[in-house]
């Protein structure tokens, strides 16, 4: 059973920065940040493949903006937000599964196992 643990979110002004974490038991699957906005269907935003190359997939409402990276030797992955919206206020959360392919990368359902996500407010 994988376990993934968040931390990072917290409150910010439009047009600024944060950095969420996730440190997660050892698994060799893809890693992906999701996020729930109040009233709204959650939603991928970020997702990194396994192996040296890792290869990064992004929504097109995030693309330019958030960065996902993942350290395998340390078990973390981190999802580094710049330009800020308010847009962005969310719930997000970590998760793990296997796509099998960049067409899947951005599909909720590509995902098993999930934390327990931390709050990102955009004022």
């Amino acid at each position: 059973h994988v376990q993934l643990v968040e931390s990072g979110g917290g409150s910010v002004q439009a047009g600024g920065s944060l950095r969420l974490t996730c440190t997660y038991t050892h698994n060799e699957n893809s890693m992906a940040w999701l996020r729930q906005a109040p009233g709204k269907e959650r939603e991928v935003v970020a997702a990194v493949f396994p192996g040296s190359a890792g290869v990064t997939y992004y929504a097109d409402s995030v693309k330019g903006r958030f960065t996902i990276s993942r350290d395998t030797k340390s078990n973390v992955v981190w999802l580094q937000m710049n330009q800020l919206k308010t847009e962005d206020t969310a719930i997000y959360t970590c998760a793990t599964g296997a796509p099998g392919n960049g067409h899947y990368a951005l599909d909720l359902r590509s995902y098993t196992y999930f934390g327990q996500g931390t709050q990102v407010t955009v004022s």
